[in-house]
């Protein structure tokens, strides 16, 4: 393209943050036509004289934004249309204004004091009217903004206000060189003992003392850290701690039970033990606070093992789940529980275990979870089996370079970096070239931030963390005196995460909103992985950290990335007009499809998103057809590796129905006796990958009527 006998594919505009981009005329013509629209213009050939012109102002050099900008300024001030250049002006001036507000302190602080609703209500299990969540709150307002002011590179900071990427829980770090989510090595703290505070706890002799520990464990964890933790195998590593039980009231039969009446007494008492150590722990973890205001993000991983003790352990977990907690048997939000299926273990019925998955069924169809594992396709894709860290996150295969063992436990993710997929579509205009062009651009951003990140992590110490660092939580401890923390991460041992959303909305854009049977669509979305893929494996050639592509779990990114394309572009059809982002790779939710349709379309991603993903299916109530939803989790086993089940389970205390409450502008009601009291209703809904009560700690804008729309693009899609 030649205008003025510049060759614009060669031109190069330097942004305000240093990076140089290939310039981009089509960037002109949309700041001018919306000039144009907000005074209610239409003039289509006005915007492309406007290209021409200031591109025949401009010096034939290397550009910046601030010559670009005076020269659209000046084109428009000599037009027919004067008021158009105010309106370009003001709206230059209200995104400076915007920028500069996004790293002040006393703003940020201000909309934490004035209930911004995008502040106090961003995390669905944040109860933002306590003190210490409050507490949280207001230092997580002043990191953030000190962070994109003063901390993060120029070029990241101004990607994440612009929208273009989201550099996760800035709250946390960069201010503090805290680290995200991790596989507690709670085989080892527990086996070895630990130290919390001024206490240097044992090896526990007993499967109730087990318990407790690792509740105290989890509360620790929880606070020196920003994500979700989780206790993987969690039969397997309290089997050993049942058996002492076991040992104990066998020795007291042998003085006070019939010989032929002992072992029968010893496994009875065994098995009141573990119920009982089981429910303690469920109460536990829900009435921790961890530091940061809220219960602890913790995940249970269990269902591989086959000893009496190891099943024992998996049906207590259950069943202290469908009771239910309190007086009122509420659903428990905490732990999230994540059960395992196998062939040969519990799959099909002859295996051994078939019983417990009829539990875990019943569970799931009553309480939503647990969610499961499918054994063979998540060694398929990450090179053997643990639980997610957290809600998603997963752990590649690992082989210790000084041992040559596998290892799991004890490691962890430096934290995530999400690409705003569908803002490359829109700015593409259809050109698929432009698209990859704009992509590898913000793929540098999103690089720079990663390494940032990780880079910030390494400047703490052990002493930092002491139960992460020194007492076992993360695998290895740190020696006395030692200094450096780079041994928990580098040789590829923490993962660090390439994070994206709305491939449904990028297709959208070249393809329309119908484009799921589109063969030639659905590769483009396929490509977009792949290429997301060939950067993480580059970068881990180049760098000592594994670099992985993680399905963010965009809780209020589907809305805020969604919001500021909006004010950018307009209202887009079927892409910004919805109002939120599909989540990752999802199935639109506004489509009807079966289970197994939604399971068969989502499963061909599965190959590229070994970082952290999840797949959903909605079902109505399920409580009296548990073989319904056991076809579903037979059908989805060798196709996806994760699987979530969402039914309605909200229950009213006045007149016990059972179901799924209405939602209002105030909170939501029974729909049979219309009780609204949320002290007599329990309103459950899966918010991003856990459960959380939105009756009672709303989401993004707080109206309810919103979040029961919401909550479904979230991660149900």
């Amino acid at each position: 393209m030649l205008i003025n006998s510049k060759v614009i594919t060669d031109l190069e505009v330097v942004k305000r943050d240093g990076r140089k981009v290939q310039f981009d005329p089509a960037k002109i013509y949309r700041a001018v036509y919306l000039a144009l629209n907000s005074r209610g213009i239409e003039d289509h050939p006005f915007a492309m004289r406007a290209v021409r012109e200031v591109l025949a102002a401009l010096p034939e050099k290397e550009l910046s934004i601030e010559e670009i900008q005076t020269a659209t300024e000046n084109f428009l001030m000599r037009s027919e249309y004067p008021q158009v250049a105010r309106a370009y002006i003001e709206y230059r001036h209200d995104r400076d204004v915007i920028r500069d507000q996004s790293m002040d302190l006393l703003h940020s602080v201000g909309k934490l004091l004035s209930r911004d609703k995008t502040v106090v209500n961003e995390n669905a299990n944040k109860d933002s009217t306590v003190f210490n969540t409050q507490r949280d709150l207001t230092a997580g307002s002043v990191a953030k903004a000190y962070a994109l002011r003063k901390i993060l590179p120029r070029a990241v900071a101004n990607a994440h206000i612009k929208g273009e990427i989201h550099f996760h829980d800035l709250d946390y770090n960069p201010f503090q060189p805290m680290t995200n989510c991790c596989l507690i090595d709670v085989a080892g703290m527990l086996r070895e003992g630990f130290q919390i505070g001024n206490a240097r706890v044992e090896s526990p002799r007993s499967i109730n003392t087990a318990t407790a520990q690792i509740a105290q464990i989890i509360a620790n964890v929880a606070s020196s850290q920003y994500g979700g933790c989780s206790v993987d195998r969690a039969d397997e590593v309290l089997a050993p701690y049942a058996k002492i039980n076991y040992r104990k009231h066998l020795a007291d039969a042998r003085e006070w039970v019939a010989e032929d009446r002992r072992e029968e007494y010893a496994w009875v008492k065994t098995k009141k033990d573990i119920y009982d150590a089981m429910q303690s722990l469920e109460y536990e973890i829900n009435t921790l606070y961890s530091s940061n205001g809220q219960t602890p993000f913790v995940t249970l991983g269990f269902g591989m093992g086959t000893s009496r003790f190891e099943r024992e352990i998996q049906k207590a977990i259950l069943r202290v789940r469908i009771q239910g907690i309190g007086k009122d048997r509420h659903t428990a939000i905490f732990p999230k529980l994540v059960f395992g299926l196998r062939r040969g273990v519990n799959l099909n019925p002859q295996d051994p275990n078939y019983d417990v998955k009829q539990l875990a069924l019943e569970c799931s169809a009553k309480r939503m979870y647990p969610d499961i594992l499918s054994y063979d396709k998540l060694t398929e894709l990450e090179g053997d089996y643990k639980a997610p860290m957290g809600c998603r996150s997963f752990l590649p295969k690992w082989v210790d370079p000084e041992t040559g063992e596998a290892v799991n436990a004890g490691r962890n993710n430096l934290g995530v970096v999400t690409l705003n997929i569908p803002r490359i579509a829109i700015e593409a205009h259809g050109e698929k070239e432009r698209f990859w062009k704009i992509f590898a651009e913000r793929m540098e951003v999103v690089k720079e931030a990663l390494l940032f990140r990780i880079r910030r992590c390494e400047d703490a110490t052990p002493d930092n963390a002491p139960i992460l660092y020194k007492y076992g939580a993360l695998g290895i401890r740190a020696k006395d005196g030692e200094k450096s923390v780079t041994q928990f991460f580098r040789n590829h041992r923490a993962t660090a995460s390439i994070g994206y959303i709305g491939l449904y909305e990028a297709a959208t854009c070249f393809y329309g909103a119908q484009w799921e049977e589109n063969r030639e669509a659905k590769e483009f979305t396929l490509d977009i992985m792949r290429k997301l893929n060939e950067y993480a494996a580059q970068w881990k050639k180049d760098y000592p950290y594994w670099f992985s592509i993680y399905s963010t779990p965009s809780e209020s990114l589907t809305d805020r990335f969604c919001r500021l394309d909006q004010e950018k572009f307009g209202m887009i059809p079927d892409v910004t007009d919805k109002d939120y982002y599909t989540n990752s790779f999802h199935y639109d939710i506004r489509k009807k499809v079966t289970p197994f349709e939604k399971i068969a379309f989502e499963s061909e991603y599965a190959p590229y998103t070994a970082g952290g993903f999840i797949h959903y299916c909605e079902y109505p109530k399920l409580v009296h057809n548990l073989s319904a939803l056991e076809a579903v989790w037979d059908y989805a086993y060798d196709r996806v590796a994760y699987l979530g089940t969402n039914t309605p389970i909200d229950h009213c205390y006045r007149c016990g129905f059972d179901g799924e409450f209405l939602p209002t502008a105030e909170g939501f009601r029974c729909p049979d006796c219309g009780n609204e009291d949320p002290a007599t209703c329990d309103v459950v809904k899966r918010t991003c990958g856990y459960l959380g009560n939105p009756q009672k700690r709303p989401m993004v804008h707080g109206r309810h009527v919103e979040i029961s729309k919401r909550v479904k693009h979230m991660d149900l899609s």
